[in-house]
């Protein structure tokens, strides 16, 4: 709310019909940053599914 109606000075209609990807939209333009960052490659993907599993390895 503090992002969305003080930094970015939203009416509070607008601010509650947005949705998640609006709103950080919006943050990130307001931040001078990319609307999107490019998805992870292949190799760096596979290294955290590694590192990270969604399950304990038996």
């Amino acid at each position: 709310m503090n992002l969305g109606l003080g930094h970015l000075r939203l009416a509070p209609s607008v601010f509650w019909s947005m949705t998640p990807r609006e709103l950080n939209t919006a943050a990130r333009g307001s931040m001078g940053l990319p609307a999107s960052l490019s998805p992870p490659a292949r190799r760096d993907l596979q290294k955290l599914m590694q590192c990270y599993p969604d399950s304990e390895k038996k």
